[in-house]
């Protein structure tokens, strides 16, 4: 188990901890949902979920960016920078 854990890239340890966390807090929620019963309370729930989900995904691809920095060349950074705000802005409208 601990050649598995060394063979393994921090940077990649991080992005799969910050989708963990963001799981363990979507499935938080929905139980707090079910606890509440009660449409309004969840409606607030889904809300703050709404704040939640796009931070976690920039900063999953921030630190994946970060961890990719030697590897690649600025004009693949404007790209893929002008990808992430096309999915933020499509998921926005």
């Amino acid at each position: 188990m601990k050649t598995w854990f060394h063979a393994v890239e921090m940077t990649l340890l991080v992005m799969v901890g910050l989708r963990v966390l963001s799981g363990l807090i979507e499935l938080t929620a929905a139980g707090l949902m079910l606890r509440f019963n009660s449409v309004e309370k969840a409606i607030g729930l889904n809300a703050m979920l709404v704040i939640i989900g796009p931070t976690i995904f920039i900063t999953s691809i921030a630190v994946g960016l970060i961890g990719m920095s030697d590897r690649l060349s600025i004009s693949k950074f404007a790209f893929i920078g002008a990808g992430v705000l096309l999915i933020l802005i499509g998921i926005r409208k």
